[in-house]
């Protein structure tokens, strides 16, 4: 039976939350959720605490990898091996194909034409329809990543009750190195070359010296977000999109 957000003390849960392990918050995540919940993840290097984590706690649980068709070949090679290395329950999601030959059978590629329109498409969209019938979704963000993310709880509820939880929102970037080197992680095979985040190889590029670990994405652009992490909820959002 699925247990709705509504029945919880959201306030008391993140004050709670606040003061807990990844760990703790994915085991109860998993005991309330079950079978109705997924992990989604990009599988770059900031990803891989969470999904070792998952590999340990709860193994069972889906996670989700949207496959653009944009992706650098390593990060789709780094996915493969994760699976296998920490037996994970990896499921690809795609998007529609019609939409996507209608949209991007023009002269400009679609994600220089309108990269907001992109990410819709490719992210955005295909993840709500892989998330239909779930109550709830845990992802990987961290508050130090962007200033939008700052704002976030550990446990939220979007407009329609699809309940977000984020195991790793109080880490910091130290936190995750010292996990990495703690368990002898391995790290994305591009990192070396300054990808310290990764999305599509189009739209990324490796960060400089004095640069936040997000600077490479949507470079030279007022854009930080695909959609699928921002404050609106993506009902919201979408709604906005169509006006």
């Amino acid at each position: 039976m699925i247990l709705r957000a509504e029945l919880f003390d959201l306030d008391h849960l993140n004050q709670e939350f606040e003061t807990c392990s990844p760990q703790d918050i994915l085991a109860w995540s998993w005991a309330h959720f079950q079978p109705d919940i997924a992990a989604s993840s990009s599988f770059q290097t900031q990803s891989v605490p969470l999904l070792h984590m998952i590999a340990q706690v709860c193994p069972a649980m889906p996670v989700f990898f949207l496959d653009t068709g944009y992706h650098f070949p390593e990060t789709l090679a780094f996915r493969d091996a994760l699976q296998t290395w920490f037996g994970l329950d990896v499921q690809n999601i795609y998007s529609d194909p019609e939409s996507k030959q209608h949209l991007e059978n023009q002269v400009e590629p679609l994600y220089l034409r309108d990269p907001d329109l992109c990410c819709r498409i490719h992210k955005v969209e295909p993840m709500k329809r892989a998330m239909a019938g779930l109550a709830a979704w845990v992802t990987g963000v961290r508050r130090d990543q962007t200033a939008q993310r700052k704002s976030r709880r550990v446990i939220e509820r979007r407009e329609d009750g699809l309940v977000r939880i984020h195991p790793m929102l109080n880490w910091t970037q130290r936190d995750m190195w010292a996990y990495v080197d703690r368990y002898n992680l391995p790290v994305h095979p591009l990192f070396s070359q300054g990808y310290t985040s990764i999305g599509c190889a189009p739209c990324t590029r490796p960060v400089y010296d004095n640069e936040d670990e997000r600077a490479g994405r949507w470079s030279g652009s007022d854009k930080t977000e695909c959609g699928l992490h921002a404050a609106t909820p993506i009902s919201e959002q979408e709604d906005k999109n169509d006006k």
